[in-house]
């Protein structure tokens, strides 16, 4: 038999990070520029590694389109393992792609107020990239709370008073989660006796009566903990004072790091709760559909409320969650190759916003106040200043382009992406899978509460663009470093190069939908990844 060493890749995303934050500890820290330097290396090795599997996974490489990685070589399900599809090597590029954005823009004053960011920085995304990867509820876990230990201390990084405040909350709402998290998983262990992912799968059809009521209290509970993660109303009341405290690099991080309960709610869902589950198929769909509507509503009113920019990103986070969760509840192949899409961009956009919104605050003159700014409106100018042919300077211009685009992503409106997954959201939800499935009141209150919360968007942010660009008074024009220039523009980018090349990037998301949606491929290939021959025998103990 054959080795394919391919396989192997499916573990760098995990283990760079790992072995790189454990070296980056032991480097001092007033050699801060080497330690940037060794982040940034792993981080595009990373991303290398991430191009490469999305490569394998859309290239038939590996058998269904999915690389198995069975860790120290025990067969599932009494091993731990990897797997690697479509849409898992979609979300580690997107993470990649993230983190390189948000360490760049660090480099010149968030990394250096405090000690081992960069360790915690590269310990974060080994625990968002085995969360993507893993398909073992157990070690979702593991990975979960790597994920949210080094989120701690980068949430505290730089700390003031505001900011210990925020991440008290944090940290005490995220182990209350985690506390679920374990009760949920020994429930669900209890009464299938099995944690993989795919080997429950199979069992849910064969789950009997009695268990079948204590799976469900399991289910229910862990979907509290992923919940909570992906900022569901009530759950979310947490996120937008998180996201207002945190530094703008640890903020664009947290906006990915929300997607994650959304990402795990979608895979677990649509694969243990399919059509071939029995009496357990679709279990919580309705729940998953009119909570993530309340948490459209939700955000859409805290938008309109707030008037501090870092809770305003925070809300536009928990309204782009709210839509794909109810995305996920309605339960349409086609809505779900959207809701990848709407994923993407709006990711890309809020971390844009959040990174945007410090540079933003710098132009404000020092001294300003709204009493200075009353009087000045009412003051009449006997000369007024000459302003045909006074050029705007290039800071401000960015500025202004950049939050313009980041507006019209975030409310939806065209040319960008936004408008191009919402318009696509109503051409899945106006024409269903099937010819025999009717559009419901249901479908019409989505539609409605999307529209909603894009105007709701639109008046938030112009009123914001107004009242910074606009209306206040005398301003400065800010001095901003390339490398705070660099991410911004690069993230925006990548939002116009999901418009441009939509049609591909459809094509890719149809294909990771569709492999969602066949649970017996997934079952099939990961219980007969074979072991490596020669070593142990399958099943024992090497």
């Amino acid at each position: 038999m054959k080795l394919d060493w391919s396989q192997h890749l499916i573990l760098l995303p995990v283990l760079l990070p790992l072995l790189c934050g454990a070296l980056l500890l032991l480097v001092n820290e007033s050699r801060r520029q080497f330690k940037f330097i060794i982040n940034l290396a792993s981080v595009l090795l990373q991303l290398a590694a991430a191009v490469m599997l999305m490569q394998l996974t859309d290239s038939a490489h590996w058998n269904g389109n999915i690389g198995v990685y069975l860790a120290a070589n025990w067969s599932a399900p009494f091993g731990i393992a990897l797997i690697a599809d479509r849409l898992a090597a979609l979300m580690l590029v997107l993470t990649a792609l993230l983190a390189t954005a948000a360490l760049l823009y660090s480099m010149m004053r968030w990394s250096r107020i405090g000690v081992h960011f960069h360790t915690l920085f590269q310990f974060l995304l080994m625990g968002i990239n085995g969360a993507f990867l893993t398909h073992d509820l157990f070690n979702l876990f593991v990975f979960f709370e790597v994920m949210l230990a080094a989120s701690y201390g980068l949430v505290l990084h730089g700390y003031n008073t505001g900011r210990i405040r925020a991440g008290m909350q944090y940290i005490a709402v995220n182990l209350a989660a985690s506390l679920l998290f374990l009760i949920g998983v020994a429930l669900i262990y209890a009464s299938t006796g099995t944690l993989n992912m795919a080997d429950l799968a199979a069992r849910m059809a064969e789950v009997g009566a009695e268990d079948l009521i204590l799976l469900k209290i399991g289910v229910a509970i862990l979907a509290i903990a992923f919940l909570v993660k992906s900022a569901m109303w009530p759950l979310g009341f947490w996120l937008p004072t998180t996201y207002a405290a945190a530094s703008p690099p640890i903020a664009a991080m947290l906006v990915l790091m929300t997607k994650v309960g959304a990402y795990i709610i979608l895979r677990l869902w649509l694969l243990v709760f399919s059509p071939d589950a029995g009496a357990a198929s679709g279990f919580g769909s309705n729940a998953l559909l009119w909570g993530g509507m309340a948490t459209i509503v939700f955000g859409a009113a805290g938008m309109l409320a707030s008037e501090v920019p870092g809770r305003m990103a925070g809300y536009a986070a928990i309204v782009s969650s709210g839509t794909l969760l109810a995305v996920v509840g309605y339960g349409q192949a086609s809505l779900i190759t959207v809701g990848l899409y709407y994923l993407l961009g709006s990711t890309l956009a809020v971390a844009a916003f959040v990174l945007l919104i410090e540079l933003i605050e710098r132009i404000r003159s020092a001294g300003a106040s709204m009493l200075a700014l009353t009087m000045e409106a009412f003051a009449i100018e006997e000369k007024p200043e000459e302003t045909a042919g006074v050029g705007i300077p290039g800071a401000m211009a960015f500025l202004g382009l950049a939050f313009s685009a980041c507006a019209l992503i975030i409310a939806g409106l065209p040319p960008l992406s936004g408008f191009v997954a919402k318009f696509g959201l109503f051409h899945a939800l106006l024409n269903p899978d099937a010819a025999h499935i009717a559009v419901t009141s249901t479908t019409w209150t989505l539609m409605a509460l999307i529209v909603l919360s894009g105007l709701a968007a639109i008046i938030a942010l112009l009123r914001f663009g107004v009242r910074t660009f606009w209306a206040s008074g005398t301003i400065t024009s800010p001095r901003l470093h390339v490398t705070e220039v660099l991410p911004i523009s690069f993230l925006l980018l990548l939002c116009v190069a999901l418009t441009v090349q939509a049609g591909p990037v459809f094509d890719y998301l149809g294909r990771a939908s569709a492999d969602l949606h066949r649970p017996a491929q997934y079952i099939e290939r990961v219980l007969s990844a074979p072991v490596v021959p020669g070593t142990h025998k399958e099943g024992t103990p090497p």
